[in-house]
C-alpha cells in the first residue's frame, strides 16, 4: 500500500462455465482441506460438548438419584476428559499425515487411536485407585466407538466444508466479475487510448490483475495483504469510472497483514461499498478499509456512506457469502458483523491471527 493513502483509524463500528467440478481438481488443492483439523477451538469444543452429553446420559443408567448421577458423572467424566483431549491432541499433531492416507486407513488410525485414548483414561482412573474392576477391554471399546463418531462429524464438516467454498467461489466469480463491469472497465480504457494512453495502460493492467487472482487455482486461505493488494486494484479501476465521486481511504497495520482469510473475500464487500454507497449518489461517497491487530485477533471495516433517502437494498448474497466462508475457515473463531448507522454502513470481520 502507498503510504500517502494510509490514513488514521476511523470510526468502531451448478458450476460455472469452464469450472472444474471438485472431484477433478487436482489432489494437492482438494488436500488443502484438512479433514482431522482437531487444533481448531470450534472443533475441541464441541468434541468436548458431545463427550460429556454421553457421559451424562451413560451415567443415569447406574444412578438412583440425583446426587448419585452427579458422582456417577464427575468419575466418567475424570476418565472421559483426558482420554478425548489426549485424542484431540494427537490427531491434531498427527493431521498432516493422516491427510495423506486414503479413507479407510485415516477411519483406522483415528479409531485406533480412539481405544488408545480410551485405554489411557481408564488407566488415569485406575492409577488413583478410583476403580478396581478391570474395564481395559469396555474401556477400549468405548474410545473406539466415541472416536468413529467423532471421525464421522469431521469427514462430514469437511466434506460439507469443501463444496461450499468451491460453489461460494465460483458463485462469486459470477457476481463480481460481472459483465457490465468488464464492459465499464473496457470502455474506460477505450476512452483513455487516444488522450491518456499511459492511464488507460495502468488500467487494463489493473484488470488483469484482478482476473489472474480470480481465475487461479483455488486456495483455502490466503494472506490478508494479497488481498487489500487486489482490493487496491480493484479500486483503481472504479476510480477511473467515477473519478472524484469516490473517495477511498486507507487504515492498514501491517502487522495484521499475514492473517490469512478465504480468497476472494474482501473485494466483494469493498464493491458492495461502490455499488451501494457511490454508484446512487451524484456527489459520490467514501469507501474506508482499515486493518488493526489485537494481540491474537485482525479486525477489518470496510465502511461507505449512503446517500440520505436512498431507498436502493440489495438483497444481501455478498455479506451471507462472506460470511458463511469466513464460518467455514474459521468456525467459531471468526466473527462477522454489518451495521447501517448514521448514514455510515459497516462491515466487521474479526480473524484468528
Amino acid at each position: 500500500m502507498k503510504d500517502s493513502r494510509i490514513l488514521s483509524t476511523f470510526q468502531e463500528l451448478p458450476h460455472a462455465a469452464g469450472a472444474r467440478p471438485l472431484t477433478e481438481m487436482p489432489e494437492y488443492v482438494r488436500a488443502r482441506v484438512q479433514v482431522f483439523d482437531t487444533c481448531q477451538v470450534g472443533v475441541v469444543l464441541r468434541a468436548v460438548l458431545f463427550v460429556e452429553a454421553v457421559v451424562a446420559v451413560g451415567a443415569l443408567f447406574i444412578a438412583d438419584g440425583f446426587v448419585s448421577w452427579a458422582i456417577s458423572m464427575a468419575v466418567l467424566t475424570g476418565a472421559a476428559l483426558p482420554a478425548v483431549l489426549t485424542w484431540l491432541l494427537a490427531v491434531c499433531a498427527l493431521k498432516r499425515f493422516m491427510g495423506r492416507l486414503e479413507a479407510p486407513a485415516q477411519w483406522g488410525v483415528g479409531v485406533s487411536l480412539g481405544a488408545l485414548a480410551g485405554v489411557y483414561g481408564f488407566g488415569m482412573m485406575a492409577w488413583l485407585d478410583i476403580v478396581q474392576q478391570p474395564l481395559w477391554v469396555a474401556s477400549a471399546a468405548a474410545g473406539a466407538l466415541v472416536a468413529a463418531v467423532l471421525v464421522a462429524g469431521l469427514v462430514w464438516r469437511a466434506k460439507a466444508r469443501m463444496p461450499a467454498s468451491t460453489t461460494a467461489r465460483l458463485a462469486e466469480l459470477q457476481a463480481r466479475i460481472r459483465p457490465h463491469f468488464l464492459f465499464n472497465t473496457l470502455n474506460s480504457a477505450i476512452a483513455l487510448v487516444r488522450e491518456e494512453p499511459a492511464k488507460a495502460e495502468s488500467l487494463l493492467e489493473d484488470l488483469s490483475e484482478l482476473f489472474r487472482h480470480a481465475l487461479a487455482d483455488p486456495k483455502e486461505a490466503v494472506p490478508l495483504w494479497q488481498e487489500l493488494e487486489l482490493a487496491e486494484h480493484y479500486l483503481a479501476i472504479e476510480h477511473v469510472r467515477f473519478g472524484d465521486r469516490l473517495q477511498i481511504e486507507w487504515a492498514i497495520d501491517e502487522s495484521a497483514s499475514r492473517a490469512r482469510l478465504p480468497p476472494l473475500i474482501l473485494q466483494p464487500l469493498v464493491e458492495n461499498a461502490i455499488k451501494h454507497g457511490v454508484e446512487p449518489s451524484p456527489t459520490g461517497a467514501t469507501v474506508r478499509i482499515s486493518t488493526q491487530r489485537r494481540g491474537g485477533v485482525v479486525v477489518i471495516k470496510v465502511t461507505n456512506t449512503v446517500p440520505a433517502g436512498s431507498g436502493r437494498k440489495g438483497n444481501g448474497l455478498a455479506l451471507d457469502n462472506v460470511r458463511q466462508r469466513l464460518s467455514l475457515l474459521h468456525d467459531v473463531q471468526g466473527r462477522f458483523q454489518s451495521a447501517l448507522v448514521n448514514g455510515v454502513f459497516q462491515v466487521r470481520l474479526e480473524i484468528p491471527v
